[in-house]
């Protein structure tokens, strides 16, 4: 298999299911073949009975003195019954013969007489398939007597049209055949859900992995190029080393929050480690982090009422950041400094901005990774909708009457 490790073991559970689908087709096969074969042999000992029945009751029925006489049986209801049979001579005995009265399968005379020649000749039954005068394929079964000596001197051939049981043969086959495929289907079907299930949390971590590698380079990328851009400054203006040293430890606890972020969020969506819930003010943690945002000549207000949630503080507050700082860096039209309003609620967080809001179309986007109708990636907002499912809560985002993006999160409150 080609392609990437996660689009290969996305295919695995076809190649699980087809290898399985395989190897039960040549079990069915087999089985199959042997049920056909089973049906064949029971058709012919059916066959071979009735022709039995017949062969046993006509040499009951002759008697000898000092010739073969068949008078009897002419006088016997199993002359004029199908299978149809003769009482023929043996190459070395002479007497009158005798064919039934009903004609169920056009005998070849000449056939006949061979067959009741070898028998005799060898002292053996004979039963198989000959062809009748109509070139059709007929059962025959043929049982040589003796004489009052010990010797064998005639055979009855009996014979049966076989297209009957043909007819309910070629039935059972297409039906052994019907039911295989049918069996074939439902283990493919079985087999590619119970692969499919069996793959998916490999898939699913290694998609995490993916999106981990992805969501820490993206996240590290801006403060990774503004330290560098400040080593380079110091170097080459050291009389402002003392300026930029405490922006450039500043970018370094930025980038070991983000680290710690994204870790956490991957161990948690593993279930290498569980949500820390404990009962939580929301508008004592939401007023904290407001203190703590540098507003950069932006608006802040806080209207918070007492709300008392169930929640991560850790995670919670990784959400209110991400959603105060898209907010001050899209909520704003160009030229004018941010204006942000932040109301806590009943277990709810609204960040308003009076930027040029969201289109209606691509809001759903909003929270997708490395997309955002803002141009930027996208990528804080995608966390701020996983913290809140990972909560049971929701995030929604629509437009204000009077303009502007509104972002609320929702929490579940404490009982």
């Amino acid at each position: 298999m080609t392609g990437s490790p996660l689009d290969r073991l996305r295919r695995l559970p076809w190649w699980l299911a087809g290898w399985l689908t395989a190897i039960t087709a040549v079990g069915t096969i087999v089985l199959a073949a042997l049920l056909i074969q089973a049906d064949t042999a029971r058709g012919e000992a059916e066959l071979d009975g009735r022709l039995g029945r017949v062969t046993a009751a006509v040499t009951r029925l002759i008697s000898y003195d000092g010739t073969i006489v068949t008078a009897a049986v002419g006088t016997d209801e199993v002359n004029t019954g199908c299978p149809e049979f003769a009482v023929l001579p043996g190459p070395t005995e002479r007497f009158a013969g005798h064919v039934s009265r009903r004609d169920c399968v056009p005998v070849d005379p000449g056939v006949a007489a061979r067959l009741a020649a070898e028998s005799v000749g060898t002292g053996r039954e004979l039963t198989g398939y000959v062809r009748d005068a109509n070139g059709d394929r007929a059962r025959v079964r043929v049982e040589p007597f003796r004489n009052t000596r010990g010797q064998y001197v005639g055979a009855v051939v009996a014979m049966d049209d076989p297209a009957e049981f043909h007819a309910e043969h070629r039935r059972f086959v297409l039906l052994v055949c019907a039911g295989g495929l049918l069996f074939l289907a439902a283990v493919a079907f079985a087999g590619y859900v119970l692969a499919d299930r069996a793959v998916r949390p490999a898939s699913a971590a290694l998609e995490q992995q993916e999106v981990l590698l992805a969501d820490t380079a993206h996240d590290l990328r801006t403060p990774v190029a503004a330290l560098r851009a400040l080593a380079e400054t110091a170097l080459l203006q050291p009389d402002q080393r003392t300026e930029l040293l405490p922006r450039a430890v500043d970018l370094a606890r930025r980038m070991g929050t983000i680290i710690d972020g994204v870790l956490m969020r991957a161990r948690l969506a593993a279930g290498v480690e569980s949500l820390e819930v404990e009962p939580l003010w929301l508008d004592q943690l939401v007023s904290t982090v407001v203190e703590e945002t540098l507003p950069g000549g932006a608006e802040i207000t806080l209207t918070a009422a007492p709300s008392k949630v169930q929640a991560d503080a850790g995670l919670v507050r990784r959400a209110i950041t991400n959603l105060l700082d898209n907010a001050l860096r899209h909520g704003r039209v160009p030229g004018q400094p941010a204006i942000v309003h932040i109301t806590v609620a009943g277990g709810r967080v609204t960040v308003a901005d009076h930027g040029p809001g969201i289109d209606a179309a691509t809001a759903g986007e909003s929270f997708e990774r490395f997309k955002s109708s803002g141009g930027s990636s996208g990528l804080g907002l995608s966390i701020v909708r996983w913290v809140a499912q990972a909560h049971g809560g929701t995030l929604r985002v629509y437009n204000a009457e009077e303009g502007g993006a509104i972002f609320e999160l929702e929490l579940p409150l404490t009982a």
